[in-house]
């Protein structure tokens, strides 16, 4: 079945104006949201993409429905995975918690613009030459080992971008931040403030996730609809759930490896589906490889739901999670103290 046009246009119009609503929030009260708060809105924000969920499964049956809740749950994941990466970058450059939403706001709505311009681009070069699917799962696969065998250690030492670094020689630059603002004047002088650092590390960050996650639910399915919606469903609530699991994240030691199995997962896929649509004249002289399985949708769905369920309770359940769940709490306990006593 396909999709109404009226669904695929109301459901922009709605999802535009939820982000709308979002964003003026974090414009006109910026404050960091309290544990509760935080909760609600991802707890609304996934009820919303499962609602969605049941929608396309109504519309357009279980196979587009499947297609988007496994494209969904693995844009999501990976975005759990980029929020350590927004924490470094907000503790590398000491922005205000009061402030943090707003940043993320700004990375959110550069992801979505930039995830568009590569929706866009895959959805037109994979109808136009079938064998870029070979060049996704070689991608993806590379993707995969590279997360696999990526400690973190460079991201922790907190190493700094060139173009941020050349960025900090070249503008004026104020030392501290001034709220959410850009620009400041500090003596008699218009000047830039270290926000500017933080937003262009932030969509510089954003390109680099957009590379990796576009290839992986193109492996999932090929509806640029789905695909779009799917990223914009795994980016909302982003922020919210960025301050409700700011303490978990460093208890999830296992996701990265998880991912790195899902990557490659969908990388096989893309594989083995390029060699049944092959036109490549030097593979099987151009012509279909019938033997090569096609790996049903429920399938990837079930791959990918059970390796993240496996990888969060073995990472709660192992020592590492407990002695780092330990340690946070003994930092925490420090900083009230070191509160009360001035």
């Amino acid at each position: 079945m396909e999709l109404p046009i009226w669904f695929e246009v109301g459901s922009f119009v709605a999802l535009g104006i939820i982000l709308l609503i979002d964003l003026l929030l974090v414009v006109k009260r910026p404050h960091e949201p309290s544990m509760k708060e935080a909760g609600l809105w991802v707890a609304f924000y996934v009820a919303l993409a499962l609602v969605f969920a049941g929608a396309m499964f109504y519309f357009t049956g279980p196979e587009y429905g499947s297609q988007f809740v496994a494209g969904w749950v693995t844009e999501y994941s990976l975005s759990i995975d980029n929020l350590f990466v927004f924490i470094i970058i907000m503790a590398r450059f000491s922005v205000p918690r009061k402030y943090q939403q707003e940043v993320l706001m700004v990375g959110i709505i550069i992801a979505l613009v930039l995830r568009g311009i590569f929706i866009a681009l895959g959805a037109v070069v994979i109808e136009q030459f079938s064998w870029i699917f070979y060049i996704f799962g070689a991608f993806l696969l590379w993707t995969a080992w590279k997360q696999a065998t990526d400690s973190g250690e460079d991201e922790e030492e907190g190493a700094e971008n060139p173009l941020v670094a050349r960025l900090r020689r070249v503008l004026p630059m104020s030392e501290k931040f001034d709220g959410g603002k850009l620009r400041t004047t500090v003596n008699g002088k218009k000047v830039f403030t270290p926000m500017l650092i933080v937003f262009v590390t932030i969509g510089m960050t954003d390109l680099l996730f957009a590379v990796d996650s576009i290839p992986a639910i193109f492996g999932l399915t090929q509806s640029a609809f789905i695909v779009f919606t799917a990223n914009i469903f795994a980016l909302m609530g982003l922020r919210q759930l960025y301050f409700l699991l700011g303490g978990l994240m460093s208890r999830l030691i296992y996701l990265k490896h998880a991912l790195s199995v899902i990557l490659a997962f969908i990388g096989v896929k893309l594989v083995l589906h390029a060699m049944h649509v092959n036109e490549l004249p030097f593979i099987n002289n151009g012509h279909h490889i019938e033997w090569a399985p096609e790996i049903p949708t429920f399938v990837s769905l079930a791959v990918i739901i059970g390796t993240i369920v496996v990888a969060v309770v073995a990472s709660l359940l192992s020592p590492a999670a407990r002695q780092s769940k330990l340690d946070a709490r003994l930092e925490e306990d420090a900083k009230k103290s070191l509160s009360e006593a001035e």
